[in-house]
């Protein structure tokens, strides 16, 4: 396994960097929430705001599932009528289509 700066790179790594290529080529603005326990369990790895949209990705590899925590926060951001993704290596072109129906929608 690849290393970088003394850190073996995971295969949800490379999903995630992945996905900072995207929104930066969209000049969306996203975060990765600290994991530190200090935090609300469950939190998406990525949280982002894209033309007024908010969107929340939990990032996987291989056949990892979410947990119930991640489902029930997932959940909650769809109630809250923002877009919340689940996205690993055989869907990553879904992040894309987001931001194209986002970008498509007229301005408030």
């Amino acid at each position: 396994m690849p290393y970088i700066r003394g850190m073996a790179i995971t295969p949800e790594t490379k999903v995630k960097r992945r996905l900072t290529v995207i929104l930066n080529k969209y000049d969306a603005y996203f975060f990765f929430p600290p994991s530190n326990g200090f935090g609300r369990s469950g939190i998406p790895d990525i949280i982002a705001c894209y033309c007024g949209q908010f969107i929340a990705i939990e990032c996987k590899a291989g056949k990892n599932t979410t947990t119930a925590l991640q489902r029930r926060e997932l959940n909650a951001i769809e109630d809250a009528m923002g877009y919340a993704l689940v996205i690993n290596e055989t869907n990553i072109d879904q992040l894309v289509e987001v931001l194209e129906q986002i970008g498509k929608r007229p301005a408030w």
